[in-house]
């Protein structure tokens, strides 16, 4: 019998097993794919993170705990897992991104920095926002190099014991005594606990819940540049640019690759989150190519490449962080809505704190079931 069954691999589950398994927890993580695959939301060189978060303030303080952790798993991994090249934020004064931007950063303290349009020509010469927009830079923002943070919680987690195994995905749990029982196609496991951090195919997991999760295909977009003005290298950042078209964000040009380009919104509805359409069309790249010919320089944009990735959504796009309403040994980590990866350290050390002693200290009250009714 284990401590916990952790159900999905990915961002939040990799880092659940590492926290259990720093605490001495014998834990069992299940996988239905490889350890590290490109099927769900985990996948990919690079993720924003970023503290002056325009969301809601309450996600600061988990954010100011999240960049602790990742300072911890740098140190313990070989591999490079953070890069704060700060963010270039742009919109117009009203607008939520640059209003909230301001918002967080006043409420938690947090270093910004207002750029006149004239200074950002010359500091950021890939990037060009509109003539009545306010420019921000936040000098704690950056990216996270995906794949390398979830293949280095993992190893962290395997090295402290914990047995991971991959292709072997939960068909189903109940609970079993004082305990919870998982079956798989290779057979069922008994734990005193159970984390449900499944990315779109929590809600199966789930039904009984019927939680509002909603699976969703996006485009992600890479331009190759035609200069150096984009290379992190030589100082690019990363951005987010609020448009009347919507919220687009990027990434500079890391270790060779493209200018990664995306629209913040969610795609097609998933019915089955395991049949996604992952050819990219030239329709799919339209409006990306369209904000890259306004707000971004130096870029070959008649060439691309596409790719897809999975937002798992809620209604208010805040997280389900949180306890099953039903079984008191079971807890939740599901979505996150398109902007939960900077989280998943956090995220993860809630999970443990519930696994180990049945309530955490982190200030995440805000991301419970109650307000969908499930308290």
């Amino acid at each position: 019998m284990y401590d916990t069954i952790i159900i999905g691999l990915g961002g939040m589950g990799a880092a659940t097993a590492w926290h259990l398994a720093r605490r001495g927890q014998r834990v069992l993580g299940l996988e239905q794919f490889d350890l590290v695959h490109v099927r769900g939301s985990s996948h990919g060189a690079s993720r924003i993170i970023r503290q002056a978060y325009f969301e809601h303030p309450d996600y600061v303080p988990l954010l100011k705990r999240a960049y602790a952790y990742w300072y911890e798993l740098g140190d313990e991994s070989e591999a490079e897992t953070m890069n704060l090249c700060g963010m270039f934020v742009a919109g117009r004064p009203g607008d939520e991104v640059v209003s909230g931007t301001r918002r967080a950063a006043a409420t938690h303290g947090l270093p910004l920095e207002s750029v006149a349009a004239g200074d950002a020509v010359a500091r950021f010469p890939g990037l060009k926002a509109d003539p009545d927009m306010d420019i921000l830079f936040d000098p704690l923002g950056g990216y996270l190099c995906v794949e390398n943070c979830v293949a280095s919680h993992l190893a962290g987690a395997r090295s402290r014991g914990a047995e991971l195994r991959p292709y072997e995905g939960a068909l189903s749990w109940r609970k079993d005594g004082d305990g919870i029982r998982v079956t798989t196609a290779g057979g069922e496991y008994t734990a005193a606990n159970l984390v449900i951090s499944a990315g779109p195919w929590a809600g199966s997991l789930l039904r009984e819940l019927a939680l509002p999760l909603s699976p969703h295909r996006v485009v992600l977009a890479w331009f190759q540049p035609t200069t150096t003005v984009h290379d992190v290298d030589h100082g690019a950042p990363v951005f987010g640019i609020q448009t009347d078209d919507g919220f687009f964000y990027g990434f500079p040009r890391i270790d060779g690759d493209g200018v990664k380009v995306a629209l913040h919104q969610p795609g097609a509805f998933l019915a089955d989150p395991s049949v996604v359409d992952r050819a990219v069309s030239h329709e799919d790249v339209a409006p990306v190519q369209n904000f890259a010919g306004r707000h971004l320089l130096d870029l070959e944009l008649g060439s691309w490449t596409g790719k897809t990735c999975i937002y798992t959504m809620t209604p208010d796009e805040h997280f389900i962080v949180d306890r099953h309403p039903l079984h008191e040994n079971v807890f939740i980590a599901a979505g996150f809505s398109g902007h939960g990866f900077k989280f998943t350290p956090v995220i993860g050390a809630i999970m443990a704190d519930f696994c180990t002693g049945g309530k955490t200290d982190e200030p995440a009250a805000f991301l419970g079931l109650g307000r969908f009714g499930n308290k």
